[in-house]
């Protein structure tokens, strides 16, 4: 049930269910379906199995499970459920730079971490906030649809800037980034928005990438090649810089 504690004592009822549809994608597979049930009805079966099968893959696509925040003041979780691919010391997006004013900085021009994270068409596609806050900017850049595994993907792609302010005064920005696939970004907030920590935000459709901003003096505690599951999974803790390695196996 949404809203319910669970924690490492054994607290709350946990339990498995089939996730719920998105909104965005029950359109799309009532489309598909329609058609599936035509094609059926007119004993076109080459063509109406394919297209039963492609419904039950775009629902899934557009699944949208419940997830277990972890709660704590300075844990930073993931935006996006995927693979690590990159991490790379980087200025942020210009459009995370600038300052609205006195009352509202940018993340400045110094480099900071940059984890990015990459959706398979496998993954939940359905992004969250990696903190609390005010959400400060949401900047929509029309751009190309290179593959999203590539780091120029960050500068010339489609893709949408968020800009999160915790009440300390910490900012954290992230970026959904369209790819091959992906053809539409769609924005669940505004600026202005109070988000919680893993709260929903937006998604891209049928793909692709998103990268995370950490402020200054934070370092991540994810290594390249780990999977993220939005929501859940701890990106860094602010202020904290931890040296980390893995081996694969």
């Amino acid at each position: 049930m949404a809203g319910e504690i669970l924690d490492n004592r054994g607290r709350g009822e946990a339990g498995w269910s089939w996730p719920p549809i998105h909104p965005e994608g029950r359109k799309f597979g009532l489309i598909i379906a329609a058609a599936a049930l035509v094609f059926a009805f007119l004993a076109w079966e080459t063509l109406a199995w394919p297209l039963a099968f492609l419904t039950v893959g775009v629902l899934a696509f557009f699944r949208d499970p419940q997830r277990v925040v972890p709660q704590g003041d300075d844990m930073v979780v993931a935006p996006a459920d995927g693979l690590i691919t990159l991490i790379a010391q980087v200025p942020a997006p210009p459009e995370l730079q600038m300052d609205d004013g006195p009352e509202s900085p940018g993340m400045g021009t110094q480099p900071v971490t940059r984890v990015s994270i990459f959706m398979s068409v496998f993954d939940v596609h359905i992004n969250r906030s990696p903190i609390a806050g005010t959400v400060r900017r949401v900047v929509y850049i029309p751009g190309k649809f290179l593959n999203a595994d590539l780091d120029k993907a960050s500068e010339d792609n489609e893709r949408q800037h968020f800009l999160v302010d915790r009440q300390d005064g910490t900012k954290i920005g992230f970026t959904q980034i369209a790819g091959l696939v992906a053809r539409r970004i769609v924005p669940f907030v505004k600026p202005g928005d109070i988000v919680g920590a893993g709260q929903r935000v937006g998604l891209i459709r049928f793909g692709s990438r998103v990268d995370i901003y950490l402020p200054a003096g934070t370092e991540p505690m994810v290594l390249k090649g780990q999977k993220t599951i939005a929501g859940e999974t701890i990106i860094a803790m602010i202020g904290k810089s931890p040296v980390l390695e893995g081996v694969r196996l």
